[in-house]
C-alpha cells in the first residue's frame, strides 16, 4: 500500500524573520508543531517556564486539607488507580508520597478482567470494611457519579483525580481535580494522570514545608518525576506544554536512576543509565508495565515500582519481562487468527473479528497491528459465554466512537474517543452490531482515498544534514504525542548502493549520493520488497539518526518510505 506523502506548508517569510537567530529548518518543525510566538519557541526550546502553581488546580485545596486531615487523625487512606502505566505510576507516586508524609496507605488497583476499568462498587465496599475512610483515585473516576454516590452513602470520603474527559455530571466527591473541568482555570488541560497525581503532590509538600504534620519524612516533589515521565509518554498525551518539562526532568532521573525497580527493569529489559529517552519510554518500559495488568495484575508492576529491596526488584522485573514476552506471543497468534479470518472478508470498510482464545487483556493491541497493516478500522472481541469485550482501532478518517453512537442500542457499554474504543456486548446482539458497524463505516468511508499519510516537516538536501543539524534537533526532544520526530525528504537522490540485511532479506541497506558529491547511509526497514523496483535515482522521506557501530559514531537516514524518482 502506497504511503501519501504530505509535506508541510512553508511557513510565512515573516515567520523566518521573527525567528532568524534559528536554522530554517529547525523554525520550519517548529511552525509546524503550532509553536508561533516567540516566548512560546524560547519556552520549549530552553524549559525557562515554570510549572504551574498546583493551586490553581480545581478543588486543589478541598484535596490537600482532607488528605491533610486523614494523616493528622491516622485514617486509612486507599489510593485507587488504573492497571495501565500512566494508573500504576500514579498509584506509586501517591501512595509514595502520602507515606513519606505519615499516612496510613493502601493501593488498590482493579483486574483489568474481572472487574475492568474504572471504580466498582464491589471494590469500594471492600475498601470500606477494611475499615478505610478516604478514598483518592488517580487516573480515574470522573464518570463515576453512580459509584461515588454509593461510597458516600457507605462513609467513605472520596476525592477524584483525573485526566480524562468530563461527563454531564461531576461526581458528588469530597474534591475532584480535575484541569478538564470547565469551571476550571488551569492553563494547561493535557497532563497525564499521572500529571494530575503529581500537582497533589507538589500541593501537599508545599503546605507541609509551611505547616510541618511532623508524622514523617516527606520525600521532594523531583524525587517523584522519574514516575511522571513514564506514566506521561506512556499514555501518549501530548509532550508539550507543562508535560514537556515534566518529561524532561524526569528523563533526567531516569538516566540516574534510584529506585532499585526502575533499575531493575531497565537491567532485563538491556537499557544502560544514559540511553533512556521519550521512545524507551514508549517501546520498552511502558509495555513491560502495561504486561502486568493485560495479563494478570498491575500490582506486579506497583510493588516493582514501590520496591526497596534490590533483590525482590529483580524477580519482579524478570515477571514482568516474561509476562512482556508472553504478551507479544498471545498478540503474535492472535494477529494470525485475526488475519486469517480477515482474509475472507472481501470489499469491507470495517474489519469485525472475534475468538474466544483471544486474551481480553491484548485485543486493543490485536486491533491496532491490523488497521496498521491494513488501514482499515478494526474491531476485535474476545468472545465470551454470554458477553464479549471488543476494542476498537480506528484512521483519521473516521470516529470510531461517533460510528458507535449510531450502534449502541446493540451494546452494553462502550466508551473511548476518535481513535480507539472499547466495548461490551451480548452475544446475540454480536450479528446485528457487525451489521450496523459495517453499514456506517461503508456509507462513511467509500469513495474516500484510504492510505496511510507520512506528515513531512520539510524537504531538504543531502548537504543539510550534518552534525550540527543533528545537535540542533536534540533541543527539540523528548519526541512523542504532538510533538513528533521530526520528517523530511530529500528528492532525486542518487543510489550509490543498496542491499537487503536482516532475516529473510526484510530491510535494505542504502547508500545515497546527491549532486554536490555528498553521500549518506541508509536503513529501510520492512521495506526490502523494494529492492528490485529502485531506479537509478530515489526520493526519500527519512529521519536523521545517530548510528553507533564498533564505537564509530555516524549519521544514518531512517527511511520511512522510498519511490523512484520521476523524471
Amino acid at each position: 500500500m502506497q504511503q501519501k506523502w504530505e509535506l508541510a506548508s512553508p511557513a510565512p517569510s515573516s515567520f523566518f524573520h521573527q525567528v532568524a537567530d534559528l536554522s530554517p529548518i529547525i523554525a520550519q518543525i517548529l511552525y509546524n508543531r503550532n509553536l508561533r510566538a516567540a516566548d512560546e519557541i524560547e519556552a520549549f526550546l530552553h524549559g525557562l517556564q515554570p510549572l504551574t502553581n498546583p493551586f490553581t488546580l480545581p478543588d486543589m485545596n478541598k484535596a490537600v486539607a482532607r488528605l491533610r486531615q486523614a494523616i493528622r487523625a491516622g485514617e486509612c487512606i486507599t489510593v485507587y488507580g488504573d492497571f495501565d502505566a500512566d494508573g500504576v505510576t500514579s498509584t506509586a507516586l501517591m501512595t509514595t508520597l502520602l507515606r513519606s508524609l505519615g499516612g496510613n496507605v493502601q493501593p488498590y488497583i482493579p483486574h483489568r478482567v474481572d472487574e475492568g476499568y474504572g471504580l466498582n462498587s464491589q471494590a469500594l465496599r471492600r475498601i470500606a470494611q477494611k475499615g478505610c475512610k478516604v478514598v483518592v483515585t488517580v487516573d480515574c473516576g470522573i464518570r463515576s457519579v453512580r459509584e461515588v454516590v454509593y461510597a458516600n452513602r457507605i462513609g467513605l470520603t472520596m476525592i477524584v483525580s483525573d485526566h480524562h474527559s468530563v461527563g454531564p455530571e461531576i461526581p458528588p466527591a469530597a474534591a475532584v481535580v480535575n484541569p478538564k473541568r470547565s469551571s476550571h482555570r488551569y492553563p494547561f488541560i493535557d497532563l497525564a494522570g499521572v500529571g494530575v497525581a503529581y500537582k497533589i503532590a507538589q500541593a501537599l509538600l508545599r503546605v507541609e514545608a509551611n505547616t510541618p504534620l511532623g508524622k514523617g519524612k516527606p520525600v521532594t516533589a523531583e524525587s517523584l518525576l522519574d514516575l511522571v515521565a513514564i506514566g506521561t509518554v506512556a499514555d501518549i498525551v501530548p509532550l508539550q506544554g507543562e508535560n514537556r518539562l515534566l518529561v524532561q526532568e524526569g528523563l533526567k532521573r531516569l538516566n540516574q536512576p534510584q529506585r532499585p525497580g526502575i533499575q531493575a527493569l531497565m537491567a532485563v529489559a538491556g537499557v544502560s543509565a544514559g540511553q533512556v529517552n521519550s521512545t524507551t519510554i514508549g517501546f520498552v518500559l511502558g509495555p513491560r508495565i502495561n504486561a502486568a495488568g493485560r495479563l494478570e495484575s498491575g500490582m506486579i508492576a506497583y510493588k516493582l515500582l514501590t520496591s526497596q529491596a534490590s533483590e525482590e526488584a529483580q524477580a519482579l522485573a524478570q515477571q514482568l519481562q516474561s509476562l512482556n514476552q508472553l504478551r507479544q506471543e498471545k498478540t503474535r497468534q492472535a494477529v494470525e487468527k485475526a488475519e486469517a479470518e480477515i482474509a475472507k472478508q472481501d470489499n469491507v470498510y470495517l474489519y469485525i473479528v472475534g475468538d474466544p482464545s483471544f486474551h481480553q487483556g491484548i485485543v486493543g493491541l490485536v486491533a491496532s497491528k491490523i488497521t496498521k497493516s491494513r488501514y482499515r478500522p478494526s474491531i476485535v472481541l474476545q468472545i465470551g459465554e454470554k458477553e464479549s469485550h471488543a476494542s476498537g482501532r480506528s484512521i483519521p478518517e473516521w470516529h470510531i466512537t461517533h460510528a458507535l453512537d449510531h450502534c449502541s442500542q446493540y451494546l452494553l457499554r462502550y466508551g473511548g474517543h476518535a481513535m480507539a474504543a472499547g466495548f461490551t456486548v451480548r452475544n446475540e446482539n454480536i450479528p446485528a452490531m457487525k451489521a450496523c458497524l459495517q453499514k456506517v463505516a461503508a456509507e462513511q468511508l467509500q469513495g474516500q482515498n484510504l492510505a496511510p499519510a507520512i506528515k513531512i516537516d520539510a524537504e531538504i538536501s543531502l548537504y543539510d544534514l550534518d552534525w550540527a543539524l543533528y545537535e540542533m534537533l536534540q533541543q527539540l526532544e523528548p519526541f512523542g504525542e504532538a510533538n513528533p520526530a521530526p520528517v523530511f525528504l530529500s528528492r532525486y537522490l542518487r543510489l550509490v548502493d543498496a542491499r537487503p540485511v536482516g532475516k529473510d532479506g526484510k530491510h535494505l541497506k542504502l547508500y545515497l549520493g546527491d549532486e554536490r558529491g555528498k553521500q549518506m547511509n541508509g536503513i529501510a526497514f520492512q521495506q526490502g520488497e523494494h529492492y528490485n523496483d529502485l531506479g537509478r535515482y530515489v526520493d526519500v522521506v527519512y529521519q536523521l539518526e545517530e548510528n553507533v557501530w564498533n564505537g564509530q559514531r555516524s549519521l544514518q537516514m531512517n527511511i520511512l518510505d522510498i519511490r523512484k524518482s520521476a523524471g
